[in-house]
């Protein structure tokens, strides 16, 4: 992976959305840089998802630009991105509940093969595809786990297994929105351990509400209020931002404690 700290990969240009006479992205910018795990963080109704949608490609937004690795892909379709690279995993868990993790897993892999409506029985028999599966069982802590029906795993389990759904096609960034939502301390601290093998490995960009898991994690900070990017920085520095305090903690200084569950 290149290790450009200072080359963006994700260039995000004065995007506007309006809903109406809503305006739910006001000019929004922001850059991540390749090989940074990068949080978004705000007060509910900032703008965040909404923000996650069109950088997904599943909103088009009103006006502004998205670049990918300095290309302009802000007219194209979401499997134009995933196949470039830029992957999102959902707020709401998406897998296939009566198969195993195997078999989503083995799904997964023979979708990025190119063969994404081949029943599953084909794979079993492909060892490059089961070996694949099996390593992306292991990588997200679900080894032990690859006979077990998905809805029969656990919230936080099922949450594991998204992320691998994400990392079989092979991303160059990872958004994740909101992966710890309904998990408790157990399973939010195993995706933080996830998270904190992944972020060496793939760029993620965050949306999260747990604040103590986001400063444990995130290299820098963006602070999206009203649907404008108010602040960018190191956990430190947005921890002493006066913007933030006032505009989404109130006066309050930032503690990792005291504003674990903060943001939405």
């Amino acid at each position: 992976m290149n290790t450009d700290h200072n080359a963006p990969l994700l260039a995000v240009d004065r995007l506007v959305k309006r809903f109406g006479g809503l305006v739910a992205t006001d000019h929004a910018t922001l850059a991540v840089r390749q090989g940074e795990l990068h949080a978004l963080i705000g007060p509910n109704g900032a703008g965040k998802t909404t923000l996650i949608h069109q950088l997904s490609g599943a909103l088009a937004p009103t006006a502004g630009h998205i670049r990918l690795s300095g290309q302009d892909i802000t007219a194209w379709p979401m499997h134009s991105r995933v196949a470039s690279g830029l992957v999102r995993s959902f707020q709401i868990t998406s897998v296939f509940r009566r198969l195993s993790v195997w078999d989503n897993l083995a799904l997964a892999v023979q979708a990025q093969a190119g063969s994404p409506w081949s029943f599953w029985r084909p794979a079993r028999r492909d060892a490059a595809r089961h070996e694949q599966a099996v390593s992306l069982a292991e990588r997200v802590g679900l080894g032990p786990k690859l006979c077990v029906d998905a809805g029969s795993l656990s919230h936080g389990e099922q949450r594991q297994l998204e992320v691998g759904l994400a990392l079989a096609v092979r991303p160059r960034l990872l958004l994740l929105d909101e992966p710890m939502a309904g998990m408790g301390p157990d399973e939010t601290e195993r995706m933080v351990s996830l998270l904190t093998e992944l972020k060496s490995e793939v760029t993620i960009l965050l949306v999260e509400h747990d604040m103590d898991a986001v400063f444990r994690l995130a290299d820098r900070i963006s602070t999206l209020v009203s649907g404008r990017v108010i602040a960018t920085g190191t956990p430190d520095e947005i921890r002493a931002n006066p913007d933030v305090r006032r505009a989404y903690l109130g006066d309050e200084e930032i503690d990792v404690q005291a504003t674990q569950g903060v943001a939405a």
